[in-house]
């Protein structure tokens, strides 16, 4: 199963990656001299995606003088008056995404994978009768730069929970996912975040998950960002 539409989220400011974002928007910071959001565009053509939708706020005008060139996927831009958060950014660029199932992913996740690539193994995990999201991710104990307790269990069908008041959980979301736009209907207007949405599927037992074959980089700081660059590189 192919999924050929995307949505690549670079509106954000990257607070934690100052003093680089004061200048320069987070998706163009580099690992391994490529830039974030081209890691990330070129996983998408890779797994046959033709048509991607950016969306811009902060700083949007450099990256989309960065992909003027790019031919594949081919780009499309959504942006933002105002930040619309993970959620709000989806609903806005809905009528660019169309009718049928798309990924979803933020424009600074980065991975390393062994096997059948990633994206693919996520489309070909995807039904469409039980799932509304599916969620890729990563065990805790390979990802580099993450230092939080967790966000999943997941059960031995693939469903998901949230860590809740546990002290952990084995499973971190890797900001890698696909979803279905039926599961954005009659959402608030303005800025929101994709855990409303993750949460009416949860209520419908129809948020998925899969687990990453691979490692996972969370660029969130400096630190992160140059420690990522090293093993990347």
């Amino acid at each position: 199963m192919t999924v050929t539409t995307a949505m690549v989220l670079a509106a954000g400011r990257g607070e934690r990656l100052r003093p680089f974002t004061d200048t320069t928007p987070k998706p163009l910071a580099r690992v391994a001299g490529k830039t974030l959001i081209d890691h990330v565009l070129d996983r998408l053509a890779a797994a046959g995606v033709a048509r991607t939708v950016v969306n811009l706020w902060y700083l949007g005008h450099m990256i989309e003088n960065h992909l003027s060139d790019r031919r594949e996927p081919r780009i499309t831009f959504s942006p933002e008056d105002d930040l619309l958060d993970t959620g709000g950014g989806v609903v806005r660029a809905l009528p660019q995404l169309g009718p049928e199932r798309f990924f979803v992913l933020s424009s600074d996740t980065l991975w390393h994978e062994t096997g059948t690539p990633a994206l693919e193994r996520l489309a070909d995990a995807w039904d469409d009768g039980t799932m509304d999201a599916l969620l890729l991710l990563q065990p805790l104990e390979g990802a580099t730069g993450f230092a939080g307790a967790g966000d999943f269990f997941m059960d031995d069908e693939g469903r998901l929970s949230r860590r809740g008041d546990a002290a952990t959980a084995p499973f971190a979301y890797m900001s890698v996912q696909i979803m279905h736009p039926r599961v954005f209907q009659n959402c608030p207007a303005g800025a929101f975040s994709n855990n409303l949405i993750w949460d009416r599927a949860l209520a419908a037992g129809r948020l998925y998950g899969l687990v990453h074959h691979g490692h996972w980089f969370h660029v969130g700081d400096p630190d992160s960002l140059a420690e990522a660059d090293r093993l990347v590189s």
